[in-house]
């Protein structure tokens, strides 16, 4: 199934059946992503007396709670209320699910003990409008899909990035590491806070989404991006971006 996309006056198309799925899932136990000092996802089966939601254990049916949290385990998409006083949840961002992202991978600059993504990895490459950029960071070892981030001071992106992509106007950020923003900053959140232009004039339509994975054998370039969220109502939410690669037409 193809898709016809016009992009800054230039034809493109994409196979609709050739998605690549870029998020981490959610699972439980341990040895799976996670961050933010947060214990391992729970998925148990619901007991009421001796009846216990599980085919396993003699139900019909498996019936299970599940205990995690969107921003320490797996893939998730938050709006600006992860950083705001006010409740806004990344729910009522969405008007639409499709996006012209563009894919930079990029090798991380060492200042003293930190890793950084810095503003002149990305803006030489940026093209004139893009609604999502998706940055992949070097190494790309498949340990990002099952590593805990926590006390480890991940990759993190300078907020001059943050601040160029919102001039550009860029609506969606999406990162392979736990946050855009260094694990311990005294809570300045910085490139939070100059992506969604928050507390001044908060971009109440941009998203960033965490915990990506993109394997190596993906190409930088420009992609058509499905950003599938779970309907919570939540500053954060599970998510699963998936890309289609945009060929000239």
């Amino acid at each position: 199934m193809k898709a016809l996309i016009e992009f800054n006056h230039q034809n493109y198309q994409c196979d609709l059946t050739k998605g690549i799925d870029i998020s981490i899932p959610i699972e439980a136990g341990e040895n799976h992503v996670s961050a933010w000092y947060v214990p391992p996802v729970e998925m148990e089966p619901v007991r009421m007396g001796d009846w216990v939601g599980s085919v396993e254990a003699g139900a019909s049916v498996n019936f299970r709670n599940i205990y995690f949290n969107p921003h320490g385990h797996g893939t998730h998409t938050e709006s600006y209320g992860h950083i705001s006083k006010e409740i806004y949840s990344v729910n009522e961002v969405f008007d639409k699910s499709f996006f012209v992202a563009q894919l930079i991978t990029v090798q991380p600059e060492q200042q003293g003990d930190d890793f950084v993504i810095t503003n002149s990895m990305i803006e030489p490459h940026l093209k004139e409008g893009i609604e999502a950029v998706i940055i992949r960071t070097l190494p790309n070892s498949r340990d990002k899909q099952t590593k805990n981030y926590s006390n480890t001071n991940p990759v993190y992106l300078h907020h001059e990035v943050a601040l160029t992509l919102r001039n550009k106007n860029v609506k969606h950020l999406l990162i392979d590491g736990p946050s855009v923003d260094k694990e311990q900053d005294e809570g300045k959140l910085l490139a939070h806070h100059a992506f969604w232009n928050y507390p001044e004039a908060p971009r109440k339509d941009a998203t960033i989404t965490e915990f990506i994975y993109v394997k190596e054998e993906v190409a930088d370039g420009l992609y058509l991006m499905n950003l599938q969220t779970a309907p919570f109502v939540n500053d954060a939410t599970p998510s699963r971006p998936v890309l289609f690669l945009l060929t000239t037409v």
